[in-house]
């Protein structure tokens, strides 16, 4: 996700302008099956997007040196900073040679840097090659992660709740609209004592490692409905808003059931929510996927969580999951052809090796859009569940907000989302954020 995650945390996280680096420069630099080389045979530098796989792609750029002896390096931009990150690396000498962009608007600001892929190996072990991002007939993006979010829960939590005289429901099945969700959090959220919670929602924090949940991923289904209803599917320079009381509804729910004040949403972290998640003060958690790496190390097991849609009181009874990608691989058209070459051997090892297979789809807990993953299992208990959500017959939500204009129009509203839920500035400015800054925003992109 240009977020997150995006994520998604695929991906958006952080307002800061520094970065957070987990670089490694690893082993003799060696062309594959010789035992010397020196660097014009290639070498890979991968700016990686997701501060949550940093360790994760940091040992397999290790793993792939140890076993070729290329050098990869791996440098992780901050939450929220990628595009400043990626201005600043792409210009120096040894630029980057591999980066990602979020999909066709965040591909403008860097055409000038995709190779054409059309000849690699990632291109070809595409399920689909109809999601790979294309200029005419170049290819430009693949990408490497098909992620899904919603509103993750806690079955014990829950189970407990169902077992409770009076509960608006009985089962996760009766949970299946905005208006059932709803009956259930306000309730959960005046019996929580009885319950042993804090809230019936984790903090909707704005910190920035945290607010992309809200001004992206959250955005995305009144965008999403309203481009269905309009028909919609190219980035318009002027939206309507038509359900924006949608989302004030869904909001409202975070910020009123919730474990914490809504005067102290400024300051409350990704971990925060993350935290109290798995330490059971809370049922439910909006986030996707790519979550479970960290659920996991802090103590959950598989079969404590699941994933519902976030029921948005427009078509419950379709509604899916939100499915889609803002992580496109790009390789620099800038590098050497010897780096570029070095950087597309990489990403073949990656999606076919074993210890490649095994890092997205384990380690980062991916879910994949090759063939080449056929016969991998996940053991990602949320990933499984939008396997099966997608097998349901349900209508998946696709990724609208890779069409948002800019980073600042997600930062505007996040900072009217923030006024309103302190109280101090109302839901008209939420509303003028999302409509008005949009036409705003897409003119100064496209003047």
């Amino acid at each position: 996700m240009i977020e997150k995650g995006s994520t998604m945390n695929r991906t958006v996280k952080a307002a800061v302008s520094m970065i957070a680096i987990t670089a490694m420069s690893i082993g003799a630099l060696a062309a594959c099956g010789s035992s010397s080389a020196s660097d014009s045979e290639g070498k890979v530098y991968f700016l990686n997007f997701k501060p949550e796989a940093a360790d994760q792609w940091t040992a397999l750029a290790e793993a792939y040196t140890d076993e070729t002896g290329v050098t990869v390096e791996v440098q992780t931009a901050a939450s929220g900073t990628y595009e400043q990150t990626l201005k600043s690396e792409i210009a120096k000498t040894d630029a980057p040679t591999l980066f990602q962009v979020n999909g066709p608007v965040g591909y403008q600001n860097w055409k000038g840097y995709t190779a054409d892929m059309s000849d690699t190996e990632v291109y070809k072990q595409l399920q689909n090659q109809d999601v790979a991002l294309t200029d005419g007939d170049k290819v430009v993006g693949i990408p490497y992660v098909m992620e899904t979010y919603g509103l993750i829960y806690n079955k014990d939590i829950l189970n407990k709740y169902f077992a409770l005289d009076g509960a608006k429901a009985t089962s996760i099945e009766d949970i299946d609209s905005f208006d059932a969700l709803k009956a259930v959090a306000d309730d959960m959220q005046s019996r929580k004592d009885e319950l042993g919670i804090q809230g019936a929602f984790t903090s909707a924090g704005f910190d920035s490692s945290s607010d992309w949940r809200f001004k992206t991923h959250l955005a995305n289904l009144p965008l999403y409905y309203e481009f269905q209803k309009d028909d919609v599917t190219e980035q318009p320079a002027t939206i309507k808003g038509t359900y924006l009381n949608n989302y004030k509804n869904i909001f409202d729910l975070y910020i009123t059931d919730s474990t914490t004040e809504p005067t102290q949403l400024s300051s409350k972290t990704g971990d925060d929510a993350n935290s109290e998640f798995a330490l059971g003060e809370a049922a439910f958690y909006q986030n996707g996927t790519w979550a479970w790496t960290d659920l996991e190390k802090a103590g959950m097991t598989a079969d404590q969580v699941g994933i519902m849609p976030i029921y948005f009181g427009v078509d419950d009874a379709n509604e899916g999951l939100v499915t889609g990608s803002e992580n496109y691989w790009c390789i620099n058209e800038k590098a050497s052809e010897a780096d570029q070459k070095a950087t597309a051997d990489f990403l073949a090892w990656v999606i076919t090796s074993d210890t490649g297979k095994k890092a997205l789809s384990e380690d980062m807990g991916f879910t994949t859009p090759f063939k080449t993953f056929d016969d991998v299992e996940t053991a990602n208990p949320l990933t499984a569940a939008a396997v099966e959500d997608q097998a349901s017959g349900k209508t998946q939500v696709s990724w609208n907000f890779t069409m948002m204009p800019s980073e600042e129009w997600k930062n505007q509203l996040g900072s009217a989302l923030l006024e309103y839920a302190q109280g101090t500035g109302d839901w008209s400015a939420v509303e003028s954020a999302f409509v008005d800054n949009w036409a705003t925003e897409y003119a100064n992109a496209n003047s």
